[in-house]
């Protein structure tokens, strides 16, 4: 049976230590690619939960706009007393049409109280504990949804809220949404009562069945995120998993779960201010509820040579108070290096050695540098398996501002004129692979694959950011993965993780591989060349099939 979520008196309490059934194992084992997951906001078009309030505001976000200044709320994230005032929250948010089925939801929740819509949800039928809503996209064929409570027992206020879809699916196939019993043969497993022991959306986890692996940097909210102990970890038993950076995320328990699901080996992201402790209980909980089958892929961070980050910036002062090296850039590489070693170890007390685990160092692709540090610091690579890089091709960024048509759009990428073609992207590759070849360690991608993006633009339509949608939707964009793609594996790559799983394309990029979890695959080309790519070149290194 799948890991169940139980229901206890102030929310979702442990998931099940137990294995998916043979159904739910996807055939991912001989796949080259691997994916990326996307932040849990209520505008995650990927929609990765069955229960659309996983992915809600946090009611404490809400303030002042949706939650009153007076209101309080429990340890757990819910509006224990509402002193005279509402407390609101937005569960759905830009979210295209098509995401999602339109009709009749039911809203769950414990406690007493009342609770109001709005936006594309209108109340239907309201009874003690269940509340019935329509859910319809509005004239910009977009959801956009709230709702407040406006009432609520302080001695027993109204919490655990769940939004549910209305159909279901067949228990033999826990890729596909139904719509009622009259699919199925008898073993319809509506979402209203099976909702805690399925858990994901089956439209998401069809499409994460074909990768193999799934990283977990944003689905765990690990980027720019300070806390690092134990107790401040993302809990099970949180109102909802939502939010901004530093308070959304899936608890581990879910990541694990996500990966049992779907046969795919997860690779965990460990917060950079996470002490040993942090370190040792979620190996153990790995040990505990990972398959047997799968491989933990660990990885200290996300991009800390990237000094953007929090992360980057934790680095650098911790590399500089251990007087690891008088250049402060230098320092943090070695700090992280060091980091990453030290929570390598942790990881092979807990599994009785490196065997099963697969030890992650990554760096900057451009520069060779970088990699030679963190590799060479201590003798890091004696304690790593491999080493990741994030190849991106787009161009430059100067340049991507200046397109005026698709011809030039393109241009970006092929031209070798631009210092981010796929060519001259190819050739960071090659010598990035030389020097995993000298450390004994095997290259793969963290991240990668096209960046058309111009982070300087101010909203959604204003150029060139029309023409940057316009070339990821169009079918060339699959000769260029494609393209990308065998070059990546000619010049010695192995594992590449695409980034990113569905996303709507915005100005901060047309990132992810459909725009839309149920979009149709006759309009993602790049989707369209991930999952060709992965049919036509089975994973070629040795030991892949594992």
């Amino acid at each position: 049976m799948p890991f169940s979520l139980q229901k206890t008196g102030l929310g979702i309490a442990a998931l099940c230590a137990v294995l998916v059934s043979p159904w739910a194992l996807a055939n991912n084992q001989t796949s080259a690619i691997g994916t990326n997951t996307n932040e849990i906001t209520e505008d995650d078009s990927s929609v990765p939960f069955i229960d659309l309030f996983r992915a809600a505001l946090p009611f404490e976000e809400a303030r002042p706009w949706l939650t009153g200044a007076k209101v309080q709320m429990d340890a757990n994230g819910w509006p224990a007393r509402l002193n005279g005032q509402i407390a609101g929250t937005r569960f759905l948010s830009n979210m295209p049409a098509a995401a999602i089925p339109p009709g009749y939801y039911t809203v769950l929740y414990n406690g007493q109280g009342k609770i109001q819509y709005g936006g594309d949800a209108k109340l239907i039928e309201s009874n003690p504990g269940r509340d019935i809503i329509q859910l319809e996209a509005g004239s910009d064929n977009k959801y956009d949804a709230t709702l407040r409570i406006r009432e609520s027992n302080p001695r027993d206020y109204l919490r655990d809220i769940r939004i549910l879809p209305p159909d279901g699916i067949c228990a033999d196939n826990p890729f596909r949404r139904v719509p009622d019993a009259r699919s199925c043969r008898g073993n319809f497993q509506p979402f209203v009562q099976n909702y805690a022991q399925l858990i994901f959306n089956p439209d998401y986890l069809n499409y994460m069945k074909d990768f193999k692996a799934i990283r977990f940097m944003n689905f765990s909210g690990v980027s720019n995120d300070p806390k690092g102990t134990w107790d401040q970890r993302r809990k099970l038993t949180d109102a909802t998993w939502g939010g901004k950076q530093g308070t959304r995320g899936a608890p581990i328990e879910i990541q694990i779960a996500l990966a049992n699901a779907v046969n795919a080996h997860p690779w965990f992201t460990i917060p950079h201010a996470a002490d040993d402790t942090y370190v040792v209980r979620f190996a153990q909980l790995a040990k505990q509820k990972l398959r047997p089958n799968l491989r933990p892929h660990i990885e200290y961070s996300n991009e800390t040579w990237n000094f953007i980050f929090l992360q980057g910036n934790h680095v650098r002062d911790m590399g500089m108070r251990l007087g690891l090296d008088t250049n402060k850039n230098r320092a943090g590489y070695r700090y992280y290096s060091q980091r990453s070693v030290e929570i390598f170890k942790i990881w092979e007390r807990v599994f009785g050695g490196p065997q099963r685990l697969v030890r992650i160092l990554s760096g900057w692709t451009i520069d060779e540098g970088v990699t030679e540090t963190i590799l060479g610091h201590k003798d890091a690579y004696k304690h790593t398996d491999v080493f990741a890089i994030g190849p991106y091709f787009f161009g430059d960024h100067q340049s991507v501002r200046l397109v005026r048509n698709l011809q030039e759009t393109f241009a970006l990428l092929t031209d070798d004129q631009y210092r981010y073609s796929i060519n001259n992207v190819l050739g960071f590759v090659r010598k990035q692979k030389a020097l995993a070849d000298k450390y004994g360690v095997k290259l793969v991608a963290y991240e990668g694959g096209q960046g058309l993006v111009d982070f300087k633009t101010k909203s959604d339509n204003e150029m060139p950011n029309p023409l940057l949608y316009q070339a990821n939707r169009h079918p060339n964009m699959a000769r260029y993965y494609q393209q990308f793609l065998e070059g990546w594996r000619r010049e010695g790559g192995t594992l590449f993780m695409h980034y990113t799983s569905p996303r709507t394309y915005r100005r901060y990029g047309a990132w992810g591989s459909k725009e839309y979890i149920s979009q149709p695959l006759r309009e993602a080309p790049k989707h369209q060349a991930l999952l060709n790519f992965i049919r036509v070149r089975p994973c070629w290194w040795q030991g892949c099939n594992r």
